[in-house]
C-alpha cells in the first residue's frame, strides 16, 4: 500500500527528472535544431519499455516510438544482458521508422543487479551522412542507404569503455563530426543525469515502492482518459483526406483514411484504409498519428506516460504508409503525420462538434535549410529553422497563427538574431500572411512568410511537400486555409519563382521566401460578427476585398468603417467566396 503523500512525490518527481534531462541536453548541445528549435525529447521507461515520463514540451510524435526500441533490445540481449555503464545508439528504421537524423541514445539503470529501466533521449542531428544534412533526406530519396548512416542498436560505450571503432566509423561518415558527436556527448550526459536521479529516487524509497507507484500512475492516467472517452457517443466514425503525393509520383496522392470506433471508454483508431507504403520517402513506421490524436483528445495538458495509451487500440497493418516495412525510404517520415491527426479529428467532429477544430496547416513547419562555407571563417555552416503556420478555427475562438504542428510539442523557430550571427544570411522579413487563414465564424490562424537573403554562395533545400491538393479544410461551412509554398529569386533576377528542388546551388545575394499555410475556418463565414471582421482588417489579417467576398462585410477603404446597409445586402441570399 502506498500512502498518498509518497505517491504524489513520486508522481511529480518522475516528469521532473525528464525535464532536468531536457535542460541538460539543450544547454550542452551543438546544433541549432536542439538548442534553438528544441527538436528532441528526453524520457524514462521501465524495464519493459513502458513510458514512465517524458519532458514537458518534448516533441509529441517522438512519444510513440521509444518503447519499441527497448522491447527490441531486451528481446535481443535478455533482461540480464546489460551493464549499468552501457550506452546504446540507434537510428535504424527497422523498428522505429523515422528519418535517420533522429538519433536515440539510451542507458540502462540497474539497482543492485536488477534492471529497473532506461534513460533515453532522441535528438535531431545536423548530419548523419548521405543526403541528411539539415532537416533530413528529401522524400525524393527512394533508397534508405542514400539517406544516411544507419546504426542498429549498437553500444557506443560498453561497460563504461568507449567503442573507438564505432566512434571512428560515425566520425568518418558524417560531414559535421564536431556538431553531431558533440550532440551525442550531450545526449549521453543527459541520460547519465536521468540515471542518477532515478537511482536517488529508488534508494530513497526502495524498488518495490517505486514500481508500485509507477503502476498506480499508469492506472490512474488510464482511468482519467477513459472518463473522457466515455463522454463521446458510441459509434463508428470515419473520415478521409489526401496528401499531395510521395514526391516521386506527382499524380498519385497519398490516401489517408481514419476509422474511429468508440465503445464505452474504449477507443480504436484504425488506419488500415491509408495508402500502402510508397516508393518515395513519405513512409514511416510509427504509432504517432493515433497516439498524438488520442492524447490531444483526452489529457492534452497532463504529463504523458504509458497509461495515457492503455485504453487505446491502434490498428495499422504492416505495409501501410504509416507502418512501412524496412527498407522502405523514410526520409520524409513525419510529413503526413499531422494530417493523419487532423483526419482523426475530422472523423470525430460529428460526435463532438463542440471540441473539434478545423484543420491546421498540417506540415512540420516551413523548413529553412541553407548550407555552405563561410569565406570569413573558412568553416562549413548549416542554417536551420522550422517556421509555424496557422491552426484551424475552433468552436469558441479563432485559430492560432504562426504555430508549429500538433506533432511538434515545444518546437520553435530559430531567433532571427541567432540565425544572422551564426550564419552569413540576412532575414529580410518574418511576417503573418494576410488572407491565409480560412474564413469562418471563427477564422483560421495565419501562416507566415519568411524572406531570407544569403550573403555567400551555397545551397538551399527547397523541396518539401506543400499540401496543395488537400489544403487545410474548414468545418461546418468554414473555408479552407491557404497552402504553403517556396520561392526563389536568384541574384540579379527581377522576380521570385516557385521552386521545388533539393540542395539548389545559388550565388550570393539570392533570396528565398518560405511560405507556410493557414488554418481552416470553423462555421459559416457570414455568421462572423462584422466588427470582428473589421478588427481583422485593421490588424492586417484580412484584406478589404476578402472581407467583402468571403465574409460579406463591406468596409469603406478610406474610412475603414463597416457599411452596415451594404453588408446586409451583400450577405443576403448568396454564399461566401470559396464555400462549397
Amino acid at each position: 500500500m502506498l500512502d498518498p503523500v509518497t505517491l504524489e512525490v513520486i508522481r511529480n518527481t518522475l516528469p521532473a527528472i525528464a525535464n532536468e534531462m531536457a535542460a541538460d541536453l539543450q544547454r550542452t548541445s551543438y546544433n541549432m535544431m536542439i538548442y534553438e528549435v528544441c527538436d528532441f525529447c528526453t524520457a524514462l521507461t521501465d524495464a519493459k519499455g513502458q513510458l514512465i515520463s517524458q519532458n514537458v514540451g518534448g516533441v509529441s510524435h517522438f512519444v510513440a516510438d521509444l518503447g519499441v526500441i527497448i522491447e527490441d533490445i531486451v528481446a535481443r540481449e535478455g533482461p540480464d544482458g546489460f551493464s549499468s555503464e552501457d550506452v546504446f545508439i540507434t537510428n535504424h528504421q527497422r523498428v522505429a521508422g523515422q528519418h535517420l537524423n533522429n538519433v536515440v541514445i539510451y542507458m540502462p539503470f540497474e539497482h543492485r543487479g536488477r534492471l529497473m529501466g532506461f534513460a533515453m533521449t532522441r535528438a535531431h542531428w545536423i548530419d548523419v551522412g548521405g543526403s541528411s544534412t539539415g532537416l533530413g533526406a528529401s522524400p525524393l530519396i527512394s533508397d534508405p542507404w542514400f539517406e544516411g548512416l544507419q546504426i542498429d542498436q549498437l553500444r557506443i560505450y560498453e561497460a563504461g569503455k568507449l567503442n573507438k571503432t564505432l566512434h571512428a566509423m560515425i566520425r568518418d561518415n558524417i560531414r559535421y563530426p564536431e556538431s553531431s558527436l558533440g550532440d551525442m556527448r550531450a545526449q549521453i550526459a543527459s541520460c547519465r543525469m536521468g540515471v542518477r536521479r532515478f537511482e536517488d529516487l529508488v534508494e530513497r524509497y526502495s524498488p518495490e515502492v517505486i514500481e508500485g507507484a509507477i503502476a498506480a500512475i499508469y492506472r490512474e492516467t488510464e482511468t482519467r482518459c477513459r472518463n473522457v472517452v466515455e463522454q463521446i457517443p458510441d459509434g463508428v466514425y470515419e473520415a478521409e483526406s489526401v496528401y499531395d503525393d510521395d514526391s516521386v509520383n506527382p499524380d498519385d496522392p497519398v490516401k489517408i483514411h481514419a476509422r474511429v470506433t468508440v465503445a464505452g471508454s474504449d477507443m480504436t483508431i484504425d488506419l488500415s484504409g491509408c495508402s500502402q507504403q510508397r516508393i518515395g520517402g513519405l513512409n514511416s513506421r510509427t504509432l504517432a498519428g493515433t497516439r498524438v490524436a488520442y492524447k490531444a483528445l483526452t489529457e492534452p495538458s497532463a504529463p504523458v506516460n504509458e497509461g495515457s495509451f492503455n485504453a487505446l487500440t491502434s490498428i495499422i497493418p504492416d505495409g501501410n504508409v504509416m507502418m512501412a516495412r524496412y527498407p522502405a525510404p523514410m526520409g520524409g517520415w513525419s510529413l503526413i503525420v499531422p494530417t493523419v491527426v487532423d483526419t482523426i479529428f475530422k472523423a470525430l467532429a460529428p460526435a463532438i462538434p463542440d471540441r473539434i477544430p478545423a484543420a491546421h496547416h498540417g506540415l512540420l513547419g516551413g523548413s529553412i535549410v541553407f548550407l555552405g562555407k563561410d569565406p570569413k571563417t573558412s568553416r562549413n555552416f548549416v542554417l536551420q529553422s522550422l517556421e509555424g503556420g496557422g491552426w484551424g478555427g475552433r468552436p469558441m475562438e479563432d485559430g492560432e497563427s504562426a504555430s508549429v504542428s500538433v506533432c511538434q510539442g515545444n518546437v520553435k523557430n530559430s531567433p532571427i538574431e541567432s540565425m544572422e550571427i551564426k550564419t552569413p544570411v540576412v532575414v529580410e522579413e518574418r511576417s503573418l500572411r494576410r488572407d491565409s487563414g480560412g474564413a469562418g465564424r471563427f477564422r483560421g490562424g495565419l501562416g507566415i512568410d519568411v524572406r531570407v537573403r544569403n550573403l555567400v554562395e551555397g545551397k538551399w533545400n527547397l523541396a518539401r511537400p506543400r499540401r496543395r491538393k488537400c489544403p487545410p479544410w474548414g468545418l461546418w461551412d468554414g473555408i479552407s486555409g491557404g497552402g504553403a509554398e517556396y520561392f526563389l529569386k536568384l541574384s540579379g533576377k527581377d522576380g521570385f519563382e516557385s521552386i521545388d528542388q533539393v540542395m539548389r546551388p545559388v550565388p550570393s545575394n539570392s533570396e528565398v521566401v518560405i511560405r507556410t499555410g493557414g488554418g481552416g475556418g470553423w462555421g459559416y463565414p457570414f455568421d462572423r460578427d462584422p466588427d470582428k471582421v473589421l478588427e481583422d482588417v485593421l490588424e492586417g489579417y484580412v484584406s478589404v476585398e476578402t472581407a467583402r467576398t468571403s465574409y460579406g462585410v463591406v468596409i469603406d477603404p478610406q474610412s475603414l468603417t463597416v457599411d452596415t446597409a451594404a453588408t446586409e445586402a451583400a450577405r443576403a441570399g448568396r454564399m461566401p467566396s470559396g464555400a462549397a
